[in-house]
């Protein structure tokens, strides 16, 4: 690239203020560390505000290994929402095909137990009263 500088179209913000944050308050350092020696267990990230590390960027293991929980937790969020939503529709789907098969049988035994009841009503019927059958035609 060259040295020039070009003025941006005038849709691109530009930054037009610098602010200047207060340097923040020294927090109580533990026992034999410096001021300038970082400490051995860091802030914990929101990880809506991770951003990505560069390649080159020498991170600890404990900096690592807090990154992969950011990281798998972040993930089981998403697969958490769209796990629920997918095993809804599969319970939905399987349930309404099992309550297809289910209706024919249903309807069978259903059938076959009335008929087993009217059966015996008649024949309870008839053995208790043997002079009244129906009069068919006149």
């Amino acid at each position: 690239m060259t040295g020039t500088t070009r003025t941006p179209p005038r849709f691109v913000p530009t930054l037009t203020t610098v602010l200047e944050l207060p340097p923040e308050p020294a927090a109580e350092l533990p026992a034999g560390l410096a001021p300038d020696q970082p400490a051995s267990t860091p802030a914990p990230v929101d990880p809506a505000e991770a951003v990505a590390l560069s390649p080159s960027a020498q991170r600890t293991e404990a900096d690592i290994v807090r990154l992969e929980e950011q990281l798998l937790h972040r993930v089981l969020q998403r697969v958490d929402f769209s796990l629920e939503e997918r095993l809804s529709d599969t319970v939905a789907a399987a349930v309404q095909q099992q309550l297809d098969a289910m209706v024919p049988r249903l309807r069978g035994g259903i059938e076959a137990v009335l008929r087993a009841l009217v059966i015996e009503a008649m024949a309870a019927e008839l053995s208790e009263n043997p002079g009244s059958t129906p009069a068919f035609g006149g």
